[in-house]
């Protein structure tokens, strides 16, 4: 169903509702994932969803009634004792700050509780202030920080090493 309403003013402002699903990410929509990252980016999620048919990791698409992907994200079952690792989270730019976030979260938090865990980490870009407040609005807290890093394809494809600050932040589900 979609639902367009369109301001009485001849206002050019509209609101569009579009019904979305979660389900698994799949191989097949990675092509549809390019707005995520860059080549390198998809061919290390290509990578995780060979973790996911062993169980170690679940990757989740919220999806379109068409079934494109416009938020794709992680959940690793390996980094953390009795926790479920939220990463690799990445909503369609032209569609963030409409809920698809906080529904994948959500979506992955339920996850987490079917494998019988009751805790959610995750780690945020120091300067990602939008995330990080997206995550505390979530119920989120911060714990500490670390450092991180890895390979990012630039524009021209050159693989360079990013390096950064991550705050920790975890939730009791």
């Amino acid at each position: 169903m979609l639902t367009t309403v369109i301001a009485a003013d001849n206002s050019t402002d509209a609101t569009v509702a579009v019904p979305v699903s979660v389900r698994d990410l799949l191989l097949r929509d990675l092509p549809a994932c390019t707005w995520s990252g860059s080549a390198a980016h998809l061919r290390r999620v290509e990578r995780e969803l060979a973790r996911a048919a062993v169980g170690e990791v679940e990757y989740l698409a919220v999806c379109t009634p068409t079934d494109l992907p416009v938020a794709i994200g992680g959940v690793d079952y390996q980094v953390s004792e009795g926790a479920g690792t939220l990463w690799q989270l990445a909503v369609l730019p032209a569609l963030q700050s409409c809920g698809l976030g906080t529904l994948m979260v959500r979506a992955a938090e339920q996850r987490i509780r079917e494998r019988g865990l009751r805790r959610a980490e995750l780690a945020v870009e120091e300067n990602n202030r939008r995330a990080r407040a997206l995550y505390e609005r979530l119920g989120y807290v911060a714990y500490g920080s670390a450092p991180d890093a890895w390979e990012e394809e630039g524009p021209d494809g050159l693989i360079r090493r990013h390096e950064t600050t991550c705050v920790l932040m975890r939730m009791e589900l």
